[in-house]
């Protein structure tokens, strides 16, 4: 389907379109003319990276996407992870020797055009689910498609800022101002 045969969205679902949109703009901005070694560089105290925060990004959004679809079984357990599962999940926030950063881009906008999808044809943003048992979530909490929507964009529009931080410390380039 094609943008020129794409149904009108109501307000409500334009609104939060044009939210994500925004959002993965400034994220992806950060990246703008990094190599892959500069994606990689860890230029702050921090452990992260404009490539790694873009992976985490995708990866978040995938998952969070599939939990509007299929609840709370399409998030990890976080209770039983295992130090060998935390080591792998922290790889999200690091380019590994074989990425490129183009490969990483790549892939976010194949889970960007997904979620969008999703927004477009879900028929009730009212639908809800139970969050996953995690340490972070109040326990019998539950979320419906759309806070799910906003939350996506709120985490995206949070990492967009880290980076920005990480791309200025590392050449000066800042995404705004």
């Amino acid at each position: 389907m094609t943008t020129a045969t794409l149904p009108q969205l109501d307000s409500e679902r334009a609104d939060i379109l044009e939210t994500l949109t925004k959002a993965r703009h400034f994220l992806r901005f950060t990246a703008s003319g990094l190599t892959d070694e500069q994606a990689g560089l860890r230029t702050t105290a921090s452990e992260l990276c404009v490539g790694g925060l873009i992976k985490h990004v995708t990866l978040v959004e995938r998952e969070w996407a599939q939990f509007i679809v299929e609840g709370p079984t399409a998030q990890p357990d976080f209770e039983s992870m295992t130090e060998a599962d935390i080591a792998e999940w922290s790889s999200q926030f690091t380019m590994l020797p074989d990425e490129t950063l183009a490969d990483v881009l790549a892939e976010y906008e194949k889970v960007a055009a997904e979620t969008d999808q999703l927004l477009r044809e879900l028929p009730d943003l009212n639908v809800s689910h139970p969050l996953p048992k995690a340490p972070w979530f109040e326990p019998g909490a539950r979320w419906s498609a759309r806070r799910t929507l906003l939350h996506i964009a709120t985490e995206t529009a949070q990492h967009a800022g880290h980076a920005d931080i990480i791309r200025e410390s590392l050449d000066g380039a800042k995404s705004m101002g």
